[in-house]
This record gives structure tokens, C-alpha cells and sequence, in this order.
């Protein structure tokens, strides 16, 4: 494996954390961390680049809250200097990682993303009966420190870049989960530590790393058709006992990484059934988006009307939102749905839901 040194001046160059400051900020201009930061931004980042240079940068605290997309999930937001930190380092060792990767890794990475691995879904359903869809139990919360530093630090060799790397994997410990595993006694979950909190991008880095090797296990040493998105994966087969194997196969060598497949999400389809995956309903020869997905979709129109006509929200707000899920599902059979759907919906300021026409601006 080919190893790397002498990063750390790359990463704390004026150069490349200017670049970062602009990648960090997208969608965040107007937040008020982004705005205070941007104020003075040349200075800022010379500061940021002394404390990186002598060593005594330190990470902040996390801004904890929870979305419901759909299920309830806990973000933990950096403060803005340390996402420009965040991408700093990413700019550099990411790239190094990246062609290690196997092709059928699509979470956060160049010219991948939902819809290439719903794509490769849709391909490989057509070719084989049977699926395992696995989904592995609270991830990001779950990911050993020592086992994910280990994995980093056989291909990063610069100290500092290391130490770096270590100030943001610990900057954030999880409680701990009272799973046990071969060799450990009673207290072991409570000493090591883990969890990387979702919504740092380096944690989205972090996790392609931590299940690189399982990857290679998956396609080199099982030999099967693979996807994984983060942590939630798909192996196919023509062969259902075959892929019972595959399944005992895959717990064993999660254990070794001190993580647990999620029993009930870990099931064998038919292929021919329409598989959820990535928020698609997807069949070998056609897609289709599930029904909550859609349900979401109208109460948030309707949230929208009311907010609207209260003066709540602007219109083009709106509109980024009801494009963003355009974006999505034109990706799926949907042209029929999105015409039952928008066919409706109008926008009133200071008066009622209207009746008809097309989602556009009113006159009050």
C-alpha cells in the first residue's frame, strides 16, 4: 500500500484553506457562523492557520439537533471554522483514499451520489432473481476510534496530519452501546471509544474508510454484484442459499469491526418485487417512489400554502424545496404523479389554499 508524508503544509496552506472557506460555505452564506467568519475572512483564516501551524488548534463544541427525514435522526453541527478545517482536510487526503475505493461505493463521492447506486440497482436487478439488502445498526454512532484511526493512519504517515486527524475523529464521543463481541468482558463497551457525529463532512469521509476493507472482502474474496450508500449495502445472486451464506459471512467479518447488521432490515428479496432502496421502490424494469415519500411530499405542499399565505416564507424557498424532490423523483417513473400532484396547488398571500392552476406566486 503505497503511503503518504509531509501533507501537513498542503493542508494548512493560505491557498487551500481559502478554498475550503468558499466549499464550506455553500448553502450557509447567510448563517450567522458563516457571515461573523466571511466579515473578516482573511484574517480569520490566518488565524486559523497560526493555531494549525503551532499546534494548538483545537476543535469546538458540536450544535446538537434532530431532523425528521423521514425518521428522526440526530445532526451535530461543527462551528463554521472547523467545517473550513473540515474541508481543508479533505481537499488533501481524500483524493488519496478515492482510488482505492471500489467503483460501487456512491456515498459522497465524485460523480456517484443516490441515483448512480439506484441506477446500478436497477441493472443488476435485471440480471439477477434474488437480493440481500442489509442496513447496519446506528453506524455513525458505532464506528470504533481506534479500529477507524488504525485503517487512516496505514496510509497517512505525516505526524501532524495525523494529529489532526485525531483532534476531529475525538472531538465527539457517543454513548455507549451495550454490544459485546468476541473477547471482551463485561466492560469493554464502556472504555473503547466511538462515534462520529453525522453531519460533519469528514465523518462522511470516515465511513467510506472504516468499510473499505469490507468492501474488498464483499467483491474479491465473496465474489458478488455489490452496492453500499454509507451503510446501508446490496449483494445479488441467482443462487437464495448462496447469498444465506454471504449473510453469515458478512456478520462475521462486521464483528471484527465491532459492528451489528440491523436484524430486521436485513432481509433476501426477489428482485421482482420492488426493493426499497435509496428512496426508490425499484423493480428491474421500472421505479417507482414509495408512498410515504409522496405523502411527505403533500402535507409539506400544504405546509407551504399556510406559511405562504401568513407571509412566513418566501416563495423562492418554496420553490428550491419543490425542485430539490423534482430532482429526485424524475429519476423514477413519475411523470403521472408529479401532474396529479402540482395540478392543485397555488400560492395566496393573506388568503386561502387556492383551487387551481400550477404552483406559482399570487398577487395579496
Amino acid at each position: 500500500m503505497k503511503t503518504y508524508n509531509n501533507l501537513f503544509p498542503r493542508i494548512i496552506s493560505f491557498a487551500n484553506l481559502l478554498v475550503a472557506a468558499q466549499r464550506a460555505q455553500k448553502g450557509k452564506r447567510f448563517k450567522e457562523g458563516c457571515a461573523r467568519f466571511n466579515l473578516n475572512l482573511e484574517n480569520e483564516l490566518l488565524r486559523l492557520q497560526q493555531e494549525l501551524q503551532d499546534k494548538t488548534y483545537r476543535h469546538g463544541s458540536y450544535r446538537d439537533f434532530f431532523i425528521h427525514d423521514p425518521k428522526r435522526r440526530l445532526i451535530s453541527a461543527a462551528p463554521y471554522r472547523d467545517r473550513v478545517v473540515h474541508h481543508a482536510l479533505c481537499n488533501i487526503i481524500e483524493p488519496l483514499f478515492d482510488g482505492s475505493f471500489i467503483y460501487d461505493s456512491y456515498a459522497c463521492r465524485r460523480d456517484k451520489g443516490v441515483h448512480a447506486a439506484a441506477d446500478r440497482f436497477s441493472r443488476y436487478a435485471r440480471r439477477f432473481r434474488y437480493v440481500l439488502k442489509c442496513d447496519i445498526q446506528k453506524y455513525f454512532q458505532s464506528i470504533d476510534h481506534e479500529i477507524l484511526l488504525a485503517r487512516i493512519f496505514r496510509k497517512i504517515r505525516c505526524p501532524d496530519t495525523c494529529r489532526l486527524i485525531r483532534e476531529i475523529v475525538c472531538s465527539r464521543q457517543e454513548s455507549a452501546f451495550p454490544f459485546h463481541f468476541a473477547g471482551d468482558d463485561l466492560f469493554t463497551p464502556l472504555t473503547r471509544k466511538k462515534g462520529i457525529p453525522i453531519g460533519n463532512l469528514t465523518s462522511q469521509f470516515f465511513a467510506n474508510v472504516f468499510l473499505d476493507d469490507f468492501d474488498h472482502f464483499i467483491k474479491e474474496e465473496l465474489r458478488l454484484p455489490y452496492i453500499r450508500y454509507v451503510d446501508d449495502f446490496v449483494a445479488f445472486s441467482n443462487d437464495k442459499s448462496r447469498l444465506h451464506e454471504v449473510l453469515d459471512a458478512m456478520k462475521t467479518y462486521l464483528d471484527g469491526l465491532r459492528l451489528r447488521l440491523h436484524a430486521r432490515k436485513c432481509r433476501i428479496y426477489r428482485t421482482s418485487e420492488g426493493i426499497r432502496f435509496l428512496g426508490y421502490r425499484i423493480f428491474p424494469d421500472y421505479r417507482l417512489l414509495p408512498k410515504d415519500n409522496v405523502l411527505r411530499m403533500r402535507r409539506k405542499l400544504r405546509k407551504y400554502q399556510d406559511q405562504y399565505a401568513q407571509g412566513e416564507i418566501p416563495l423562492s424557498t418554496i420553490h428550491q424545496s419543490i425542485q430539490s424532490w423534482i430532482g429526485h423523483a424524475g429519476h423514477a417513473d413519475t411523470w403521472q404523479l408529479r401532474e396529479r400532484l402540482f395540478a392543485g396547488v397555488v400560492f395566496h398571500r393573506g388568503g386561502a389554499r387556492g383551487a387551481a392552476g400550477r404552483f406559482v406566486e399570487q398577487p395579496p
